[in-house]
């Protein structure tokens, strides 16, 4: 049995954002809406749903793992989109809004 949620960025702000059991699509990966592969369709079809209203962008179904107290994301990929960069950030970075295009690249 493989189970999945689906994520997709927000389409305002380009944040992850993954379904919710309320339908709704949330940045916190804690309330996904998880089933079992056979009933993936459904989250297929509210992704679809979702893009047509313009309120997501790129929906992707993702294999989830049950964990104690939850779920966790089987791939590497996805867990980042959950936690967030795999190292701190710095003074600079792109994440505190300061970053400037073309800053990191040779004169």
């Amino acid at each position: 049995m493989t189970l999945q949620a689906i994520t997709a960025n927000r389409l305002g702000d380009g944040l992850s954002v993954f379904l919710a059991e309320d339908g709704s699509w949330s940045t916190d990966f804690a309330q996904s809406r998880v089933v079992e592969d056979g009933e993936a369709a459904s989250l297929e079809d509210a992704g679809e749903a979702a893009v047509a209203a313009n309120h997501i962008v790129g929906p992707y179904l993702i294999d989830v793992e049950a964990v104690e107290g939850g779920y966790r994301a089987t791939k590497y990929r996805e867990r980042i989109r959950i936690d967030g960069p795999s190292r701190e950030t710095r003074p600079g970075d792109h994440k505190h809004g300061d970053h400037k295009p073309g800053a990191n690249r040779a004169a």
